[in-house]
């Protein structure tokens, strides 16, 4: 199966970044992650862009998380400290470019990318979108702490726990109540309300705008505490290490809580 790419096109001042892996619904290889840090590290200085959408490949999927088979060459919790700290930077990449981000989703949006998904500004999907991470039921791992802000404040606490703790995999109804998405729109009209959508916002003010996110951003991320012990732990642990095994060869896993 092929690394993947993430791919970077700009026209009349709109960027289009698409996760290129469809035959493993893009999910995200340690190439993939380098590539979007990287391609946000040129838009952030970028003043000749105005608004940027993400977007997988294929149709079936936005993001369906990290290739899970990368997680067998970690060897203690430290690996899982090194993972979690270099998703949360490229992310922050994401999340700090001055202009506009939409997220057009179709299908599946697991795990890392629903965090992708959430680091945008604004998301559109389609109705058999599913958003989750159901890290419960599959690898035993954890989210930063970064991450579980990022994720309340857009989905609230109650239903944040539902995801991560009952590995609750939202819809794309319930996810458009709730304030996460912008609209659910037919499959064949999300390609025309994207481009509206970012027409619109490269229309108005771009200080404002970019001011905007710089606060917004000050609020999400204000005096989080240190997660590093609990992500440690959490790691470094022996069900994580059945989750990524059972994962792999595709039976359930057997939680022992230690």
């Amino acid at each position: 199966m092929s690394e993947g790419r993430v791919h970077l096109q700009i026209a009349q001042g709109m960027a289009s970044v698409t996760f290129d892996r469809p035959e493993a619904r893009n999910a995200m290889t340690w190439a993939m992650y380098g590539e979007l840090g990287d391609i946000c590290g040129a838009l952030q200085s970028d003043a000749s862009v105005r608004v940027v959408t993400f977007r997988g490949a294929g149709g079936a999927a936005f993001v369906a998380g990290t290739d899970i088979e990368q997680f067998q060459a970690f060897r203690s919790g430290d690996d899982g400290v090194a993972y979690e700290q270099q998703i949360d930077q490229c992310l922050q990449k994401l999340e700090s470019l001055p202009m506009p981000t939409v997220a057009v989703v179709e299908g599946w949006a697991i795990g890392g990318g629903l965090a992708i998904a959430t680091a945008c500004d604004f998301r559109l999907a389609t109705p058999a979108s599913r958003f989750g991470v159901p890290i419960a039921r599959t690898l035993g791992n954890c989210l930063s702490v970064a991450n579980l802000a990022r994720l309340g404040s857009v989905f609230g606490l109650p239903r944040v726990r539902r995801m991560l703790m009952l590995a609750e995999i939202v819809g794309a109804e319930e996810a458009l109540d709730c304030g996460f998405l912008l609209q659910v729109l037919a499959p064949e009209a999300i390609d025309a309300a994207a481009a509206q959508l970012s027409e619109r916002l490269a229309a108005l003010a771009p200080v404002t705008q970019r001011v905007t996110k710089a606060a917004l951003r000050r609020l999400t991320g204000h005096g989080l505490p240190p997660d590093e012990d609990l992500v440690r732990q959490c790691y470094g642990s022996a069900d994580f290490r059945e989750g990524v095994a059972a994962f792999v060869a595709k039976r359930p896993p057997v939680w022992r809580g230690h």
